[in-house]
C-alpha cells in the first residue's frame, strides 16, 4: 500500500528489553513462602496484641466493677441511705417505712431515721422518710441518699393528682443536684388482681415521663411486694452524682456539743456517723452543711454496734449503742501538716498610698530592702508557687472621703461622686466646695431603685406591712421598667452628669475595647485569693487528694469505718442550732480540699426557678447550695458573652434564659450543683429562687455595668441635629464630647458642640435623622459582687 510503512516495535513500549532479562522480575518458591509466612506473622501479632490489649481492658473493667459492687454492699460498706418521698400530700410515708424497717428488723427506733441490718438479704441500710412541704430537709436527705423512692398513691382520682405542685417543685431540685438510683412505689392498689394490674397501668403511664428512663415502678402495699424488692435492690448497682464522689462525707448518726472552758462561746461538736466516698485525714479541713469550715480536734475510729456479720440480739441502732461503742483507735492532727483555716487574705491598710517620699523614707526603704534580701520571705502555711494572694493597692487618698460617705455606690444606677476613676479629662474648673454642694444634693435623690438602702430597708425587721407592700411594689415597677427599657437611666437636674456619671467611660467598640482587669479594685479584693492557672491548680489538688487515698495513710478515716469527729472552735450558738435540727434533718459533714476554705470570685451559670414569681434582684441576699457546702452570698448577675472579654451586667436575674452569677465565696472546685434559696421577708421557710451550677473561679472577669442617657431632636437637618434634655448645662455637653452617640433607629455620631446654655447640643450622624428618633450614649463601669455580712446561715 502506497504511503504506508512497517511498525516498528520501539524499545521503550516493550515489556523486557532483552532475552536475559525476562526472568529477573521473577521470585523463587523458596522466597514467596518467607515473604507470605512474615506478612503473616505480622498480621497474627498485631491481632493478638489486640485481642490482648481487650481483653486486659475487660479485666480492669470486671475488676472495677467488683471492687465497686464489694465497697457498696460488702462486710466493710457503710449503709446503703433509702429516701421515700411522697410525691402528693395524701400518701402516708411513714407507714411505709416501718413495714420497711420491719421487714428488715425486728426491732425498730423511732426516729426520724433508722440504720438497720438484714441477715436475711445480707444488708445494712438507713431509711429516711421525707417530710412532705418542707423543702429544706427533703433537699438535704436527696444530697445524700443512694437510692430515692418516689412514693405514689393509685386512689387519686385524676392522673394530674399523682404529683402535687410541692412535689414537683422538689422533683425538679432534686432533677438539678443530681438524681441518684430512683425507683417508684406504688402504694393503694386493689386488691383484684385485674383492677391491680390496670391501676399500676394508668399510673406507670403517667409517671414515666417524669423520671429517668431506668427508673422502675413497683407495687409497695404487702411485705410480699417489698420482699421482692429487697432482693433486687440488694444486687443493684446504685449510681451516685459525680460531684458526690470526689469529696468524703459523713452522715451524722448522732449530734453531741461538749462545752470549751477556755472560750465559754466556743465548743466542741462531736458528729458520729460512717465514712462515705472516700477515706478522710485528719489534718483535712471539714464543713458542717450551714455552719461553717472547721478543722478537726481529733477523730476516734470505734467498734461497729451493728456489725453485717455479727449475730446480735437487736439488729437496729440506737443513740445508747452509739454512746457506748468500743473506741478502736484514735487519731489526732499533726500540727506540722495540717491545713490551716485560712479564710481572708490580711491587707495592708497603708498599702494604697502614694505621696511622694523623703530622703529619710528613702534610705530607710532601701535599707529595709536589703533586709528583705536576707530573709526569707514569711507566706501562710499551705501557700504554694500556683497559688497567687494579691493585695491590691486601695483607692487613692483623694478619693477616700467620697468612698466612705457613698459607700453603697454599686447597688444604685446614681454613681459615686468620684472624679478620679473616671474615664473623660478631667476639667480644671471644677471645684472642691461644688463637688461637696452637688453631692449633698446628690444623698436626697430618689430617682433610682437600686440603692444599698433599699435592700437594707426589706431586711429590717422594724417596718410595717404597709410599707413591706409599697418596698415590694417599687421593686416590681422597677424589674418591669428594666424589661421594657433596659440600662436607661435619667439625667439629674440637680446634679451635673459629669459628676452623677463620673466614674464612667465611654467605649468605642464593647467587644474589641480594652479594659484593664486590675485597674481600681475595690478593697474586698486585698481580702481574696486568686490562681495563676485555675486548671492546673485543680487538677494538681484532685491528684494529690487521689494520691492519699491511694495511699492508705495511718491519719485517715478510712471508707466504711464507723467514727466519732471532733470539731474544734464552733460557735456555741450554731452548735445549739444543729443539735436541734439533727432530729428533722440529717447533719452532713464533708471533707474540703486544698484551698477550699479560702474566699474568691466564684461564677455561677444560674437561672431562675420556674416556681419563682418575684423579682431578683441583683446584690440581693441568698442562700447558695453548693454541693454539701451552704453560705450567704450577694451575687451580681451578668451576661456570658463568648466572643469577648466584658460582660454586661444585668440588674435584675430575667426569667427564661441562664445567667452568670458571681459571689465572694469560698473556693470550690467543680463541677458542683448550685440551688439558690431566697429568705421570706417574714420567718418562713426560704424558697428555691434559682439553679444552675459552678462555671469558674475569675477575680478577673470584668462585668461592666451599662447605662444610656437619652435625648431628643428638637431641629434636624440632613446630617446635623440639635438634641435635647440628654444635659441640662453646656458644661456636661464639653465633658461627654468624646464619646459617641447613637440612634435607636440605627445611626451613628458624635457632639459637634454645645448649644444655648440649658445642655442642648449640636450632633453629626451618619445619616439622616428622623424626628421621632431618640438619640443615646452609652456609658460603663466596672462592676463588682457585694462583700456578705454574714458567710453561712446557721450564723444568722
Amino acid at each position: 500500500m502506497e504511503g504506508s510503512r512497517a511498525q516498528v516495535n520501539k524499545p521503550h513500549k516493550t515489556r523486557f528489553s532483552s532475552k536475559s532479562s525476562r526472568n529477573i522480575h521473577k521470585i523463587s518458591h523458596k522466597d514467596k513462602n518467607w515473604i507470605a509466612k512474615s506478612n503473616r506473622n505480622v498480621t497474627q501479632g498485631a491481632r493478638a496484641a489486640r485481642l490482648q490489649r481487650s481483653k486486659m481492658l475487660r479485666e480492669q473493667k470486671k475488676e472495677a466493677l467488683l471492687k465497686e459492687k464489694r465497697a457498696s454492699s460488702g462486710s466493710a460498706s457503710p449503709p446503703r441511705v433509702i429516701l421515700l418521698f411522697p410525691l402528693s400530700a395524701s400518701v402516708n410515708v411513714s407507714s411505709l417505712a416501718e413495714d420497711i424497717l420491719r421487714l428488715l428488723s425486728a426491732d425498730v427506733g423511732g426516729a426520724f431515721s433508722s440504720t438497720v441490718v438484714s441477715s436475711e438479704y445480707k444488708l445494712r441500710a438507713t431509711v429516711l422518710h421525707a417530710p412532705h412541704g418542707d423543702l429544706l430537709s427533703c433537699m438535704e436527705m436527696a444530697k445524700v441518699a443512694d437510692l430515692i423512692a418516689f412514693v405514689a398513691s393509685a386512689t387519686e382520682q385524676s392522673t394530674c393528682d399523682y404529683i402535687d405542685s410541692f412535689g414537683s417543685q422538689c422533683l425538679s431540685v432534686f432533677r438539678s443536684l443530681g438524681l441518684p438510683s430512683t425507683v417508684v412505689f406504688i402504694r393503694d392498689l386493689p386488691t383484684e388482681l385485674k383492677r391491680r394490674n390496670d391501676a399500676k397501668k394508668i399510673v406507670t403511664s403517667s409517671l414515666t415521663s417524669e423520671f429517668p428512663e431506668d427508673c422502675k415502678f413497683y407495687p409497695a402495699d404487702t411485705k410480699d411486694d417489698l420482699h421482692k424488692f429487697m432482693w433486687l435492690f440488694k444486687e443493684q448497682r446504685l449510681t451516685t452524682p459525680h460531684w458526690r464522689n470526689q469529696r468524703p462525707y459523713l452522715i451524722a448518726q448522732k449530734v453531741d456539743m461538749v462545752p470549751d472552758d477556755s472560750s465559754p462561746e466556743k465548743c466542741t461538736l462531736l458528729l458520729t456517723g460512717y465514712m462515705r466516698a472516700h477515706s478522710l485525714s485528719v489534718n483535712q479541713l471539714v464543713h458542717v452543711s450551714g455552719a461553717g469550715d472547721f478543722q478537726l480536734n481529733r477523730i476516734e475510729i470505734m467498734k461497729d454496734s451493728i456489725p453485717l456479720n455479727a449475730r446480735k440480739d437487736h439488729n437496729a441502732m440506737d443513740s445508747d449503742d452509739i454512746q457506748d461503742a468500743e473506741i478502736i483507735h484514735s487519731l489526732a492532727p499533726d500540727p506540722s501538716s495540717q491545713e490551716p483555716l485560712l479564710v481572708e487574705n490580711v491587707p495592708d491598710p497603708l498599702a494604697g498610698e502614694q505621696t511622694w517620699p523623703t530622703e529619710v523614707e528613702m534610705a530607710e526603704a532601701e535599707r529595709n530592702q536589703k533586709q528583705k534580701r536576707l530573709r526569707k520571705r514569711a507566706l501562710p502555711r499551705g501557700t504554694s508557687e500556683y497559688q497567687a494572694a494579691w493585695i491590691v493597692d486601695d483607692t487613692d487618698g483623694e478619693d477616700s472621703g467620697v468612698e466612705n460617705d457613698g459607700d453603697d455606690d454599686e447597688d444604685d444606677d446614681g454613681m459615686l461622686l468620684d472624679e478620679g476613676e473616671s474615664g473623660f479629662p478631667s476639667q480644671e474648673d471644677t471645684n472642691n466646695s461644688d463637688f461637696e454642694e452637688d453631692q449633698a444634693s446628690l444623698h436626697l435623690r430618689d430617682s433610682d431603685e437600686e440603692t444599698e438602702n433599699d435592700s437594707v430597708m426589706m431586711e429590717g425587721d422594724n417596718m410595717t406591712r404597709e410599707q413591706i407592700e409599697d418596698e415590694i411594689k417599687k421593686i416590681k415597677e422597677a424589674h418591669a421598667e428594666d424589661e421594657e427599657f433596659p440600662d436607661e437611666v435619667d439625667t439629674p437636674l440637680d446634679v451635673p452628669a459629669r459628676k452623677r456619671f463620673a466614674k464612667y467611660r465611654g467605649l468605642k467598640s464593647f467587644r474589641t475595647s480594652s479594659w484593664d482587669p486590675k485597674e481600681s479594685l475595690p478593697p474586698e479584693y486585698a481580702r481574696i485569693f486568686a490562681f495563676d492557672n485555675f486548671a492546673r491548680t485543680q487538677k494538681h489538688v484532685v491528684a494529690k487528694a487521689l494520691k492519699v487515698e491511694q495511699e492508705g495513710r495511718d491519719d485517715c478515716a478510712p471508707v466504711g469505718s464507723f467514727a466519732r469527729f471532733y470539731i474544734k472552735e464552733v460557735p456555741f450558738h450554731v452548735a445549739s442550732k444543729l443539735c436541734a435540727a439533727s432530729r428533722t434533718a440529717p447533719i452532713v459533714l464533708c471533707g474540703l480540699l486544698q484551698h477550699e476554705s479560702k474566699m474568691s470570685v466564684l461564677h455561677f451559670s444560674i437561672k431562675k426557678h420556674d416556681s419563682y414569681d418575684a423579682p431578683i434582684k441583683s446584690k440581693e441576699e441568698l442562700i447558695f447550695n453548693v454541693g454539701f457546702r451552704q453560705f450567704v452570698a450577694r451575687p451580681n448577675f451578668s451576661t456570658d458573652n463568648i466572643n469577648s472579654d466584658k460582660h454586661k451586667m444585668e440588674r435584675f436575674l430575667h426569667a427564661g434564659h441562664f445567667s452568670i452569677a458571681s459571689i465572694y465565696a469560698p473556693i470550690s472546685f467543680p463541677p458542683l450543683p448550685l440551688i439558690a434559696l431566697k429568705s421570706a421577708a417574714g420567718a418562713g421557710t426560704p424558697a428555691v429562687a434559682a439553679v444552675g451550677s459552678l462555671r469558674s473561679i475569675d477575680p478577673d472577669r470584668i462585668i461592666l455595668k451599662k447605662i444610656i442617657l437619652t435625648g431628643y431632636p428638637q431641629r434636624v437637618s440632613k446630617l446635623k441635629a440639635t438634641v435635647r434634655y440628654m444635659f441640662h448645662n453646656p458644661e456636661d455637653v464639653r465633658w461627654f464630647k468624646p464619646v459617641e452617640v447613637w440612634t435607636k433607629c440605627g445611626r451613628r455620631g458624635r457632639v459637634k458642640e454645645p448649644v444655648g446654655t440649658h445642655g442642648a447640643m449640636k450632633c453629626i450622624f451618619n445619616g439622616g435623622l428622623q424626628q421621632h428618633d431618640t438619640v443615646c450614649m452609652s456609658l460603663y463601669k466596672r462592676a463588682y459582687p457585694k462583700w456578705p455580712e454574714h458567710r453561712f446561715p446557721a450564723n444568722v
